[in-house]
């Protein structure tokens, strides 16, 4: 065992969204390679989820913060 790392990964480069269940104040950040497919994802996922699309990563830095809450 030991004590969990207190440092966050590094996220990779790509598009992210981050899927969360109706009620939950914590979720999942899902990457994808191009915006169109991270559009596709969030459309996918926000029938059953709550959905937010986070933008683009680059060099581990947001380029298109988008934030936008659906």
């Amino acid at each position: 065992m030991g004590r969990p790392a207190t440092k966050q990964k590094a996220l990779r480069n790509g598009f992210y969204i981050e899927i969360r269940n109706k009620n939950s104040n914590t979720g999942v950040k899902i990457r994808r390679d191009n915006k169109e497919q991270m559009l596709l994802a969030a459309k996918n996922y926000e029938r059953s989820r709550k959905v937010i699309l986070l933008g683009e990563i680059k060099n581990g830095k947001f380029i298109n913060q988008l934030s936008t809450n659906k």
